[in-house]
Order: structure tokens, then sequence, then C-alpha cells
């Protein structure tokens, strides 16, 4: 009935639907399996993409041939870059999306994708012979043979939801859960724990008081995510969202449904994502404050559904409602369904190799929450990784790894790896070390080429990237060739206090000041707007990065470079840290645990200390 494929992907959302357009995209022949063809790419949770460090990583998705960033633009209701008070290393674009549209989107793109098949059922069981993966078994028993095997399962293996003292089998509401493959694959040797996620009750927009909120409109300049010329919402078309605030009875109403939680009851195992709390959790935990902030987010165009962030509970219903009642703009609310939480299996990531490779099974990958990530964006770009790792596989080609010097990808995966998680891992700015090399607006420069290379991004991605360093490179020549005049400028200084000029002075110098915009000096200087003519804002944005930046940024590449011999001092496999009796004991055991690849990541694993290192460096030098 099946052929045989090279790569079989299980489960369609976020990190599937990465995976299996990027092997497709790399000549792969690929199955895509679901349990529900009509839940392709479905937002479970809140309806929207990016935000701090996470719209780093759609970008990156993007500039290396992803999806997500083309059907985030294609689906945008809402769009805002955040943090533009603060430096470009902290700029983060965000949309809110049409939910329905979203996963409508995806499910065309991937359906347009030579070499994508699909199947619903489940999988419940890898098929292994000599340690390797070679395809899947399906609920409905058949046998689909593979070169190599992608798992995505999301929350779906073994989830259970709890509403109250309610629990139920089930990966998404009304969506039942996935059996079959922890258990055979904990029997192999692997691993495997429980986390818990939850989300926030949807609510009938039409029965709430918007006036006793506050609006929050997008950005008038719609940046977006793709780099390439994908169809943006206009400005002045974007649905606002709104603001609004619990209180101390929110709180005290909740707090009789204490009793009832799960949580508290102790009938969750899992442990919850400590940077998106329910509401029971930051009463508790932050028990000195009297009001949290609640974002009021459309679902989409054409709905009157609404997603209340910051309100994710796992309480009975009826206390979801009492509680809700009490919130300014929502003493009329009605429920479209309620709030919940969910748990399930999860892999410890120390598990896998930087390609996402286990190391127990060649040819099986993990991608996703199946490796402790929370967040559509962390599963995405470790769906793109997995899939294109998968092809390789199949292939008999060379991995494919991105360094945390190279992407907030990179980070990702190298934390999960080394460090592993007994809690939902959440991508922030802070995680990067390099994060003023690894911008929201160079996601291009820096990864495009390395993926066109590859075979994945297509010669249109890599043209625009050129013409961009083309035009950077003009605008910075232009500015090293401009002089300006202090009367062409001091009104401006004036307006901004900047101190005046003196005596005329080289454009590139006076960029340097805070406060001056190329945008705004090309108002005042019109000989500079005309040097300028015909060049993108984008690369004009670039080139005023890199000149303010320079020094950071040359400090930061200098620690790269620095960095770089523990990066290329390969560990061989096999090696013995037996014979290192002048290793620590955690150290060694740590070692032996996680087999780093590279004595760079032998020194990120928890516990394995500079003297470790030393000691490693002197044995393989010898």
């Amino acid at each position: 009935m099946f052929p045989k494929y090279d790569v079989i992907v299980v489960g369609a959302g976020h990190a599937g639907c990465e995976a299996a357009a990027a092997a497709a995209n790399l000549g792969s022949k690929v199955l895509l399996v679901t349990m529900n063809m009509q839940t392709i790419a479905q937002m479970s949770c809140n309806p929207a993409m990016g935000g701090i460090a996470k719209g780093q990583i759609v970008r990156e998705i993007d500039a290396l041939g992803g999806y997500s960033g083309i059907v985030t633009d294609l689906s945008t209701i809402q769009f805002r870059m955040l943090n533009l008070s603060k430096g470009p290393a902290m700029w983060s674009p965000r949309a809110q999306n049409d939910r329905m549209l979203f996963a409508a989107k995806w499910r065309e793109m991937l359906e347009n994708t030579p070499n994508v098949d699909f199947y619903q059922d489940m999988v419940k069981s890898i098929i292994i012979k000599n340690n390797k993966a070679c395809g899947v078994v399906t609920g409905l028993g058949h046998e689909i043979q593979s070169e190599s095997v992608v798992v995505t399962s999301g929350t779906f293996l073994n989830g259970i939801i709890h509403i109250g003292e309610k629990n139920f089998g089930g990966g998404r509401v009304a969506e039942k859960a996935a059996t079959g493959i922890t258990e055979q694959l904990v029997e192999y040797g692997f691993e495997s724990d429980r986390l818990k996620t939850g989300t926030p009750p949807r609510v009938d927009g039409r029965s709430l008081d918007y006036s006793k909120m506050e609006e929050q409109k997008g950005d008038n300049n719609i940046v977006g995510f793709s780099y390439l010329n994908v169809p943006k919402v206009k400005a002045e078309e974007q649905r606002s969202c709104y603001i609004t605030y619990t209180n101390q009875t929110v709180h005290d109403l909740l707090k009789t449904g204490f009793d009832r939680s799960p949580m508290y009851q102790g009938r969750i195992e899992g442990v919850g994502p400590r940077y998106c709390p329910s509401i029971e959790d930051k009463i508790s935990r932050f028990a000195d404050r009297d009001r949290h902030q609640l974002f009021v987010e459309p679902e989409g165009w054409n709905t009157v559904e609404i997603y209340v962030n910051g309100f994710s509970t796992s309480l009975p219903e009826e206390v979801q409602i009492q509680a809700l009642r009490q919130v300014p703009g929502f003493e009329n609310v009605r429920i479209f369904r309620p709030g919940y939480a969910i748990e399930y299996d999860y892999f410890m990531p120390t598990q896998l190799t930087n390609s996402l490779e286990t190391k127990l099974l060649s040819n099986l990958f993990f991608a996703g929450q199946i490796n402790g990530t929370t967040g559509y964006e962390e599963a995405a770009c470790q769906g793109l990784i997995a899939g294109i790792n998968a092809h390789q596989k199949a292939k008999h080609l060379e991995p494919f790894v991105l360094k945390r010097s190279e992407a907030y990808i990179g980070v990702l995966i190298d934390d999960l790896i080394n460090k592993g998680t007994d809690e939902p891992y959440r991508m922030f700015t802070s995680r990067a070390e390099f994060r003023t090399l690894l911008r929201q607006d160079n996601a291009d420069i820096r990864l495009t080429e390395k993926s066109y290379q590859l075979g994945l991004a297509k010669e249109d991605r890599l043209k625009l990237v050129q013409q961009k360093k083309s035009e950077v490179g003009k605008v910075r020549a232009a500015l090293s060739e401009l002089s300006i005049e202090p009367e062409d400028v001091n009104t401006y200084f004036g307006n901004i206090n900047s101190a005046p000029l003196t005596e005329k002075q080289k454009a590139t110098k006076i960029i340097l000041r805070p406060n001056v915009t190329l945008q705004a000096l090309q108002v005042v200087v019109p000989s500079l707007k005309e040097k300028l003519e015909g060049i993108s804002e984008e690369a004009i944005q670039q080139a005023e990065i890199q000149i303010k930046y320079e020094r950071y940024i040359e400090k930061e590449q200098a620690l790269v470079d620095k960095m770089s011999d523990l990066e290329n001092m390969k560990i061989p496999d096999n090696f013995d840290y037996s014979n290192l009796t002048a290793l620590s004991n955690e150290a060694m055991q740590k070692l032996k645990r996680i087999r780093p690849a590279t004595l760079g990541q032998a020194s990120r694993v928890s516990g394995v200390n500079p003297s470790d290192i030393q000691i490693l460096m002197v044995y393989m030098g010898r």
C-alpha cells in the first residue's frame, strides 16, 4: 500500500510541518503522518507568532528557507516590533494571527510542496532494525518503511487534560492522546518524564466591554517576518488587542477553587512552564501583587472568539467564570471553552546529538515539545533542523549544525542537548551570549548563504541577500564620503538635545551620536537623501546598525573567534573518559552520558568545570 519513504514525520504541528517541508525541499520523499488532517499547524495556545527572542527564531527559520515566516505574514492581523526603546539586539517582531487562516495557509503550502505525502493515522511504534529507525507502525496496523523518522508528537504522548477535578486523555481539547511510542522507547533504554502546560479560556468577544480596557494598536511600519516579498497586512486594517487587569476580588474567587485544583491536589505530575505560569501560579508565587495584566487578543479577522492571554488555568469551570466576571470589561463574559492544563511525556534532550538525532537509535530524530521545549517558534526551528538532518542521514550526507554564535536556533539546541531541562524550555535573548551578532534584522545575512549551499534556500533568497549586502555597502560608502555642514544639522540637533556641530563632519561620525537616525538625517540633509535614493529602507537600517554598534559587534566577533578553537576540537565518538582519573566524578558521569562532540560543547555541560576542560585538552594533546 505504501512505498518506502526517505523521511517519515510523525505529527503535523509546527515542528512536524517545518520538518516535512525542509526534508521535501531538499529532495527527500516525505510522508507526514497526523492523527487529524483538519488540525495541521494548529495554533493550540495563543494565536500569535514571535515575541522576545522568538521573533528572532522565526526570522532565522525564514532565512534558512522554512515556511513559518511566510505563513505568519500571510495570516497577520496585527504586527508589532517589541523593544524598540532598547538596542537593536533586543528588537523582536511579534504578530497576532488569524488562527484558522494560519493553519489553512500552512496546509496549502505543504500541499503545494513536491515530495510531501499525507496520511491520517496514529503512529503507535517505530520500526527498529540493528539499532536504526526504519519506519513506523500505525494504529491501523500499517508498517511503513523509511530511511529516517522524525517524531514531533507535541503534547500528545500519553496526554491527560485537567479541568478542576475532571481529567481525561487527550493531546488537545477534543483530540485523543497518542500511545505506544513512549512505552516502546523507554523499554529500549530511553529516559522519559512528564511536563505540563496550560491554556486560558476562550471567550465571546461580543460579551466584552472594551471601553473599560486599554487599546493596544499595531505598528504603522509593518516589517513582518519573511525576507521574501510576501504580502503583508496594511497598517490601517490591523485588529487591535486590549489590556485589562485582574484585582484582589478576582484572586479571592480563584483561591476558592484551589482545593479542587489538579496542580495543588497533586494530580498533575509534570512541571509547568516557569515563564508562562497559570493564573493560580501567579497568585501563589506573587502574593504581594494585587493585580496581573491580561491581554485580550482576537483570534482572527472573521470570528468573535477571544484569547485571554495571562489567564491560563486548570481550575473548575464555574470558578473560572465567576473570577473572570470580576475583571474590568468582562462583567458579562460568555465562555466558549474553559482553560485547561495538559500533561504529557517528553524525552530528556541530553539523549540527542546536535543534529537532533537520538544517540540510542540512529536515523531517529526528535523535535519540539518531545524535547522539553514550549512555544510554536522553538518547536518550528527544531522541526526545520530535524527535517534537514533526517534528509541528510537518509542520503548519507554530513549533518547540518548551527553554532551558538550563528543563530538563536543554535543556542536553543546547544542548551537542550548539553544542559537538558526539567521544565518547559523557553527562549530568551539573555540565553544568547552573542545576541549583538544574532539580531532579527540580519538573520538573512547570517544564514541564507549556508542554507543555499545546503540546497534548501532557493536562488531568489540568495539574490535578495546579495542585493541587500550590496546596498548596505553603498550606504556605508556614501556616509563615509559625505561631509555635513553645521548649518544643515544644528537645528535638528537642538530639537533632540544633541550638542551643536562646530565644524563640518563626516556623516559616519554624526550617525554615532545618540538619538540621531539616518531617517531623520535624510530630511535635514538633502544631499544625503539624494545619495541614498533607490536604496531600500531595510538596507539603510542595516547600515545604520552596523555603524552605530560596530565596536560592540567587533568585540563579540573577537570573542567568537577566540572560542572557535574549542568548538573545532573534536572529541572522538568512542572516547573513554574512564582513563582520565583526574576528572571530577561529576564531570566524568556527565561527559559519559552526554558524549559531547567537541571541547566547546563539553565546556557547556552542566557540572563540567574549566579545570576538567584543561585536563581533556592535555590528554587529547597527547
